[in-house]
């Protein structure tokens, strides 16, 4: 470890008495221009050895949805291309197109069966499902059992409410419509996420 920066970071932990790892940083960086990487290793291992105590940095949050978008969204823009790309296959690739028709039935199966279900959830729970698990392994198995029963109980109600209209329940107004509600709720499931982790990070 850098001794030169060690002394640094416990000479200002004495003098200014920063409540947080991220004060600290936002010191060293200010007074002596360190990377926030380099202060925050050291100071972990400081914190490790006992020779200092801080409570840990909290996850950095962007607070522009735009970057939350381009850096963390990730589930987001997977869920939105598998979206488009089953509604794509159902439309391209006729039921008589063998073996291309596997895939349609793949596809078709996850878009029915999972995305409503799952993007409906994760709207709802943007971090984490409101039953307790003693593991995080715990928690995902519970959002995907979630997730498939919530799928189980829209796409029936979408095909109800169809069925009043004058489009009536066929392939087409079925696809776009599942296409719309998972997009919808996968858009307000992002927007919730960031302001939740806005919110934990305050």
């Amino acid at each position: 470890m850098d001794k030169e920066t060690t002394d640094t970071i416990i000479q200002l932990v004495k003098e200014k008495k920063p409540a947080t790892v991220e004060q600290l940083v936002n010191l060293m960086k200010e007074k002596y221009g360190i990377p926030e990487e380099k202060t925050i290793e050291r100071v972990l291992q400081l914190q490790s050895e006992g020779k200092i105590t801080l409570q840990r940095p909290l996850k950095p949050t962007s607070q522009n949805l735009i970057a939350h978008l381009k850096t963390e969204a990730y589930w987001y823009w997977t869920t939105l291309t598998l979206a488009a790309a089953t509604t794509l296959i159902v439309f391209a690739v006729p039921e008589d197109a063998y073996p291309l028709v596997y895939i349609r039935y793949v596809l078709g199966s996850i878009f029915v069966l999972w995305l409503p279900g799952y993007t409906f959830i994760k709207a709802l729970f943007p971090t984490k499902v409101p039953i307790q698990t003693s593991s995080e392994d715990l928690d995902k198995i519970e959002r995907v059992a979630l997730s498939i029963g919530m799928s189980i109980a829209l796409v029936p109600i979408v095909g109800l409410l169809l069925n009043y209209t004058p489009w009536g329940i066929r392939l087409t107004p079925i696809t776009l419509s599942l296409l719309a509600l998972s997009t919808i709720f996968a858009t307000a499931a992002v927007i919730r996420e960031h302001q939740t982790e806005i919110e934990e990070s305050a």
